[in-house]
């Protein structure tokens, strides 16, 4: 008898409140999956002063089955050029417009991710895909040929 009484509960619940969620906050911050499963993020903040196509079109090319989540909430003009390498790499990917997936700075624009766990260690996309400092914004600042190159 208890476990009808418990089932009629429950039963009530999930009609009032919806299907629970496990770790709903999580899912929230990285628009709809969990931590475990992502391969690579950017960050709204990232993405409004950086274009990481390329870096994304590498993690695409290693991971085809993979499916890019990607905050709808932003505007066109930012994932405008995300959409067309998603598209063009032929990776899925799913637009998340829900209130609960907000634009502020420290929040994703982009997460990619897997369908199961794969406890990726860093998923920041700068920290992942580090570029190599370029030669040619260096300064030459040895001997006296440096300096005779500075006056012309």
């Amino acid at each position: 008898m208890a476990d009808t009484e418990n089932q009629a509960g429950d039963r009530l619940q999930t009609a009032m409140h919806g299907t629970p969620q496990l770790h709903p906050d999580e899912q929230h911050k990285y628009l709809g999956t969990f931590r475990e499963r992502v391969e690579v993020a950017i960050t709204v903040y990232q993405v409004k002063r950086h274009h990481y196509i390329d870096e994304m079109n590498q993690a695409f090319a290693a991971h085809p089955d993979y499916r890019l989540l990607i905050n709808g909430n932003l505007d066109q003009d930012i994932l405008g050029p995300y959409l067309a390498a998603v598209a063009k790499a032929n990776v899925q990917f799913t637009l998340k417009t829900d209130s609960v997936y907000h634009t502020g700075d420290d929040n994703y624009a982009l997460v990619f991710a897997a369908d199961t766990a794969i406890n990726q260690d860093v998923i920041d996309i700068e920290k992942r895909y580090q570029a190599a400092p370029t030669t040619t914004n260096q300064k030459s600042t040895g001997g006296l040929f440096g300096k005779f190159k500075k006056l012309f």
